[in-house]
């Protein structure tokens, strides 16, 4: 049987359906020697070749971790000057291969990351069909009205595009600053920080607490991992938000 080339290498775990796309678009991927395409599709009795290894899918265990990623670290395989990865503080840390990340935080953004070494379970974590909510613990300085609360529950464009969150709980206040823990279920790229933005309220932290059924431990320290058991992980696949 065929399938997509970027399944494939995903099943190999080259990393994520998406970021194989990706590695595929840039002319990085040969089958039967030739550049491939998107679109592409493969059996077993094709040659997949990438950084001038051949490409094989293996039966292995499914693994997933969870890192409480610190602040100022990169969610990237890329380095940049000297800003640390989130790869520095995985098991196997030198083979980065080895780990698929499942979403990203921003620099500045704390908390739970989950990584796995199977690309196909990496994207369907990420896929917003699966409803796995992500839970964060947000403090943010400024005027909050129940008028704001209700815009981030029914949504606020931003750039053509709709952000909202599923849930929204207040918490203590400090002065000027107040505590708040809101849920949604899309991955975009800084939406939380952008909703706040949006209604004029500075968000000063923050930190991801749960993606689907996994919580971030509170005995995990920042930079440290911790692997999921069976019994988690078939949580993660049968959650529904």
């Amino acid at each position: 049987m065929s399938e997509r080339l970027q399944k494939y290498l995903a099943r190999a775990g080259i990393g994520s359906r998406r970021a194989c796309e990706v590695l595929i678009k840039n002319g990085q991927v040969l089958v039967n020697g030739n550049v491939a395409k998107i679109g592409t599709t493969v059996s077993e009795k094709d040659i997949i070749e990438f950084e001038e290894k051949i490409v094989q899918v293996k039966e292995v265990d499914l693994k997933v971790i969870i890192l409480n990623k610190p602040e100022g670290v990169l969610s990237s395989n890329a380095r940049e000057k000297n800003i640390p990865i989130v790869y520095d503080y995985l098991p196997n840390a030198y083979n980065q291969r080895s780990w698929i990340s499942i979403g990203r935080l921003d620099i500045n953004t704390s908390g739970l990351m989950l990584f796995t070494n199977n690309g196909e379970f990496a994207n369907y974590c990420m896929h917003p069909s699966n409803t796995l909510d992500r839970e964060y613990l947000v403090r943010a300085r400024g005027d909050f009205t129940q008028e704001k609360k209700e815009s981030m529950l029914r949504g606020i464009l931003i750039d053509d595009e709709l952000h909202k969150f599923t849930d929204v709980v207040e918490g203590e206040k400090n002065g000027s600053n107040q505590w708040f823990s809101v849920c949604l279920i899309s991955g975009k790229n800084r939406e939380v920080r952008k909703i706040f933005q949006a209604l004029d309220l500075e968000v000063s932290r923050l930190k991801r607490t749960r993606f689907g059924p996994i919580f971030l431990p509170s005995t995990l320290q920042k930079g440290k991992t911790k692997a999921l058991d069976e019994n988690e992980i078939k949580l993660l696949e049968n959650y529904s938000g």
